[in-house]
């Protein structure tokens, strides 16, 4: 079922050819990365833009752009031969403007974890020239902490690395547990705080329960 924000854009004919376009390209991800995903980022998207201060500095349309294309050519999920990033092409091949189709990739390619990771000041000057991948940024990263997101990271982890559930586990401290520090914006900050509270609380009853791998009476 479509979500109801896609409805805002109803008559747009560039939105409505994207959101096709990446309903089928997302089929051939796992769950973690899907159809799905791809609705609650742009819902949670559409929530920040709404309640943030900033709004009249902000396009939503262009957010709606880059929050349906985020996923479009990741790197988990493809090839070394395949195109860098296919999100200008793509614009430009359903009527986008070329100063559209360049400002949609740069926020798409900025959006991810890795890149702010290896190099935060050029994340910093995106997002002061557009301040849309802000709120793209916090909304993508909101569906991977907390229920959705613990979810998520054990079946990535399942489907593309084999890595076991305590391994997925670590990926709590390496990543998930800092996303909160990393917000961009103010509504995104106080939803990852409450999300955030739900992994700690989860990484404890996973302790607890786990604990009784641990040998003792009983234990084989």
């Amino acid at each position: 079922m479509d979500a109801p924000e896609l409805d805002t854009f109803a008559s747009d004919p560039l939105v409505q050819a994207v959101t096709a376009y990446v309903k089928v390209y997302m089929s051939n991800y796992d769950a973690s990365h899907d159809w799905s995903h791809i609705l609650r980022v742009v819902g949670l998207a559409r929530h920040i833009y709404s309640r943030s201060e900033n709004r009249a500095d902000l396009d939503l349309r262009v957010i709606q752009l880059a929050a349906l294309l985020h996923d479009i050519g990741d790197r988990k999920y493809t090839t070394p031969s395949s195109s860098p990033s296919p999100i200008s092409s793509l614009l430009l091949a359903h009527g986008a403007s070329p100063a559209l189709a360049e400002e949609v990739q740069t926020i798409c390619l900025s959006v991810s974890y890795s890149t702010e990771v290896k190099d935060p000041s050029h994340t910093l000057s995106v997002i002061a020239q557009h301040p849309e991948l802000a709120v793209v940024q916090d909304a993508d990263r909101l569906d991977a902490i907390g229920a959705i997101g613990l979810g998520r990271m054990f079946t990535f982890g399942g489907a593309k690395t084999g890595r076991g559930m305590d391994e997925s586990m670590e990926h709590l401290d390496e990543k998930l547990l800092r996303l909160e520090g990393m917000a961009k914006t103010e509504v995104g900050r106080e939803l990852m705080k409450e999300r955030t509270e739900r992994l700690r609380v989860f990484k404890r009853w996973w302790g607890e329960e786990t604990g009784f791998a641990g040998g003792g009476e009983g234990s084989a």
